[in-house]
């Protein structure tokens, strides 16, 4: 308790506070604009802890860390464009809330369940960082492989309808995960002469394309075909009712939030896991929730249509990542993900070494870094509700005629930036044309993205693993070795064959149903 009163005292002095309070308000205003994201973030407010104290920095980037995700939330709900990665499955229920009349209520089950997720992981962070270090350090190549099987077996859960376009675009997703030099052999894949693929297709450009740009060709057919019918283009969603969500809809949320919570601080700790594993394994397991409480009755939208649990579930689990995925990094010196070894970067830029000598050599700096994640998540909840109709209104309550242009520069402009390069611009261009494409077609993205994050991992550690064990495929059924690997691929059997079964069960149902009826009016 020592170490968190040092953590409180170094925190709480008012200019530190106030540096927490200007990087969560920065937080939420670079998550809400399509094409930025938080690793963008990082890497423009880095160079400003040159000329900072330690104190000053951290908190900048802690508020910084907590909020992007916050802010992603906003043109995903009114606009269906994530403003972050973390913000792709939040913009299918919360978007089609917002169509439907209820933009204030989808933004506030967002904020509130970011809050809640968040707070969960900051508390992990505050009393279980060494014993969840520990765990984090039980995955090797092998369990990092499963992981990455389980997470691709949730794909199953995402399907929807069609399980044929669903696997199409696992499958194109794998393959563009394949682009790039090879870790194993070191030759480029795929690449077809082009310098610029060989560490891979640009992740964030790809992102801003497949759903920055593919709004905007949607939102410009709106307005063409509109034009051609000789009617007014209907306006973008507005908040015209409450943010605030009533107890009865918190005490329905509260088991989605704390399952979600909970698998988002156990991924989070995991070092290259990150969100959006999280968020599609999270988003997935509720689905099947959903459908068994909530689907069908009164006044219940079907899942993808508005569903409350299809916007807490994700937001919920992704900011549970952030602290969680703090908890190597602090103790271990290991990033859990992108954002966290930018973190490193800051923190030796001020002469600090993470790991455990930290707690010894700079205990009130490495207390007040995890005091900071549990303030800034009681902070953001209000200033969230405060500037959220604001930021909305700088973007989205423009005419769709002047939106188009708006958000296709701020996607250029966020694709661009990622890595400076033109090269960025095409590839966001031409993801948004596959993406439009796709959409017409009426083939998922989730399957894609979830594909594209976890194919390379999946790729790398299934080489090394198998180098390990000597070609031996067992290796990773080995109860004796490697029990955390048993357990995730038993998972992935359970994510695979449990919607196989409860489809198999609704067709029998359905059938005994229709014979019954033919019964009774034989």
């Amino acid at each position: 308790m020592t170490e968190i009163a040092l953590g409180f005292a170094t925190l709480l002095h008012p200019t530190v506070l106030g540096f927490l309070l200007i990087g969560i308000v920065a937080g939420l205003i670079v998550g809400a604009i399509p094409g930025l994201n938080d690793n963008i973030a990082f890497a423009i407010f880095i160079p400003l802890s040159f000329s900072l104290s330690p104190t000053y920095a951290f908190a900048l980037m802690v508020g910084l860390y907590c909020s992007a995700a916050v802010g992603g939330s906003i043109p995903a709900i009114m606009v269906k464009v994530p403003g972050t990665a973390s913000a792709v499955l939040t913009a299918i229920d919360g978007h089609a809330m917002a169509r439907n009349g209820f933009a204030g209520r989808a933004l506030g089950i967002a904020i509130t369940s970011s809050v809640f997720g968040g707070f969960s992981s900051a508390l992990i962070l505050l009393f279980f960082a060494p014993p969840m270090a520990a765990f984090a350090l039980r995955f090797g190549y092998v369990e990092n492989f499963s992981l990455g099987i389980l997470g691709m077996a949730s794909v199953i859960g995402l399907l929807g309808g069609s399980i044929i376009k669903g696997l199409l675009s696992a499958v194109l997703g794998l393959l563009v995960a394949t682009i790039g030099f090879s870790l194993q052999t070191g030759y480029p894949r795929y690449t077809f002469g082009i310098d610029n693929l060989y560490e891979g297709v640009p992740f964030v450009p790809l992102l801003v394309g497949l759903f920055g740009i593919t709004a905007v060709l949607e939102l410009s057919e709106e307005l063409i075909r509109d034009r051609r019918k000789g009617v007014a283009s209907p306006d973008m969603p507005r908040i015209t009712d409450s943010l605030f969500i009533g107890w009865p809809l918190a005490k329905r949320l509260l088991p989605t939030w704390l399952q979600c919570s909970l698998l988002g601080n156990v991924i989070g700790v995991i070092p290259g896991a990150g969100m959006l594993m999280a968020i599609y394994m999270g988003y997935e397991r509720i689905s099947h929730r959903y459908q068994r409480l909530f689907a069908g009755k009164p006044g219940e939208p079907e899942w993808g249509q508005g569903a409350p649990e299809g916007i807490a579930a994700p937001e919920s689990a992704n900011n549970a990542v952030v602290a969680s995925s703090m908890v190597p990094l602090l103790s271990l010196g290991i990033p859990g993900n992108s954002v966290s070894a930018l973190f490193i970067g800051a923190m030796m830029i001020q002469g600090m070494v993470p790991g455990p000598l930290l707690f010894i050599d700079h205990a009130d700096i490495a207390w007040m870094i995890i005091v900071a994640f549990l303030v800034a998540n009681v902070l953001m909840w209000p200033i969230a509700y405060a500037l959220v109709r604001t930021i909305s209104g700088m973007v989205f309550r423009l005419p769709k005629y002047v939106l188009v242009p708006t958000i296709s520069l701020l996607c250029l402009t966020g694709a661009y930036s990622d890595e400076n390069s033109v090269f960025s611009i095409g590839v966001a261009i031409a993801s948004g044309i596959v993406g439009y494409a796709t959409r017409r077609l009426g083939i998922p993205h989730a399957p894609l993205i979830l594909a594209l994050v976890l194919g390379r991992t999946i790729e790398d550690n299934l080489s090394n693993a198998l180098n390990i064990g000597g070609g031996n495929w067992l290796i990773f059924l080995d109860p004796a070795e490697h029990p955390i690997s048993v357990a995730l691929m038993a998972g992935a059997a359970l994510f695979i064959v449990g919607p196989l079964l409860s489809g198999a069960r609704r067709r029998f149902q359905a059938q005994r149903r229709a014979a019954e009826l033919e019964l009774e009016n034989g």
